[in-house]
């Protein structure tokens, strides 16, 4: 039974609990996609139970000759790259949103290279139709740092493997420069090294292992946990396995929940995050951590912390438009997003609701889980819940595990 809404009825705080994240699904596609072209063997541990990440395992394996990539904007972007890399002759569609995801400067990369790809609708963009793969030996490319940071890992995943391996020019500001450095340090771990050098990424032709690799959990599932904790009266939560240092550049979520009122405090089997004062304002650049950047605008806005962002651009051609849905949505708690050329200010005017707020997801997981600690300030309606699927699907059992009063809708 499909349910179109959730209400989470008020309350200041949540009982303590442990809780298990999901496992990161960036580090997962990574892996699963380098694990197939080492050829298969390697053990992988902790997979994602994310819908994005069971698409991909799923369509590692198929035979058929369109694969359907729904709305999971990785598995689009590897396997355009896979496809050419293993000379296969398919078709690689998806979701209508995903259909309006520009893809163009991948593709013009790849067929640099002798990928054999063709646009079958609008040009630019998905769905797209493979015609297999003749290395030309080119061994240099230039590819923008300021657009998606899966297009330079797609790529260097299966730098390796051509003739002559590869040089990588990124040009203009590098956005998600962690996401780059996950898939340099996954390659690593199946044997390929490689050298990031100011601008310059540089891979020589080389081969795979298959290896036993444990996926960490998902930082970007536990920024949703620290929202709970900054907006409640005083809870505290426990967030098994999760340890410093980390892969992902999304672990930047420990400093940047201090000044807004969440401290970190790490063992040896997890940390517990626990609330402290915050400060009244907060400025912040995004361009790192982009997927993070919803859950901080709703906690400022409800801590009535006055924001000024930079690094949002990539947030427009996303799940949905971002800014957009975050513009929107936040007016609902008396919170302006005002953008102002490169940066956004976030003027927040945030009263105690008596009423239920009403939040459009735009089937965006992270519209969902960013919104839902709002919970801590007065009752919420989600309308969509099931978005949370694609990359946390137990996020609304946890909430329930933890006390808080979850209300299926019809």
């Amino acid at each position: 039974m499909t349910i179109n809404n959730l209400i989470l009825k008020h309350q200041d705080d949540f009982n303590l609990e442990t809780i298990s994240l999901p496992a990161s699904k960036s580090v997962a596609n990574r892996a699963l996609i380098i694990s197939a072209l080492a050829g298969g063997g390697s053990n992988l541990e902790n997979i994602s139970e994310a819908r994005d990440t069971q698409t991909m395992q799923r369509l590692l394996l198929s035979m058929e000759k369109e694969l359907d990539v729904l709305d999971a904007g990785t598995t689009m972007r590897f396997l355009t790259a896979y496809l050419v890399i293993t000379n296969q002759t398919k078709v690689l569609t998806g979701s209508t949103r995903m259909l309006e995801r520009p893809i163009g400067i991948l593709v013009e990369a790849l067929r640099e290279l002798g990928g054999r790809i063709d646009y079958i609708t609008k040009e630019g963009f998905p769905p797209l139709k493979f015609k297999g793969f003749i290395d030309l030996g080119k061994d240099r490319i230039q590819v923008r740092g300021d657009v998606s940071s899966q297009y330079i890992s797609a790529i260097l995943m299966i730098a390796p493997l051509l003739k002559k391996g590869l040089k990588i020019e990124l040009t203009g500001k590098i956005g998600s420069r962690p996401y780059i450095e996950i898939t340099l340090s996954i390659m690593r771990s199946f044997g390929v090294h490689s050298t990031f050098d100011k601008n310059i990424i540089t891979v020589g032709p080389q081969e795979y292992k298959a290896v036993d690799y444990k996926i960490e959990p998902d930082w970007s599932a536990a920024s949703y946990w620290y929202s709970f904790v900054a907006l409640s009266s005083n809870s505290t939560v426990r967030i098994k396995d999760l340890r410093l240092p980390a892969l992902q550049g999304d672990s930047v979520i420990v400093d940047i929940m201090r000044p807004l009122g969440v401290e970190s405090h790490f063992d040896n089997d997890g940390v517990t995050l626990k609330k402290i004062e915050h400060v009244s304002e907060f400025e912040y650049d995004f361009t790192d951590c982009p997927d993070l950047a919803q859950t901080i605008t709703v906690i400022c806005a409800a801590k009535n912390i006055k924001g000024s962002f930079t690094g949002l651009e990539s947030l427009k051609i996303k799940e949905t438009d971002r800014i957009q849905a975050l513009q929107n949505e936040l007016s609902k708690i008396g919170t302006q997003l005002k953008e102002n050329d490169s940066n956004w200010e976030l003027i927040p005017n945030y009263e105690v609701k008596t009423n239920t707020v009403t939040i459009n997801t735009y089937d965006d997981h992270r519209m969902a889980m960013a919104f839902a600690p709002l919970v801590m300030k007065s009752s919420v309606e989600i309308e969509n819940p099931s978005v949370v699927s694609k990359s946390y699907p137990r996020f609304w059992e946890d909430l329930k595990k933890v006390q808080l009063n979850v209300i299926e809708g019809a």
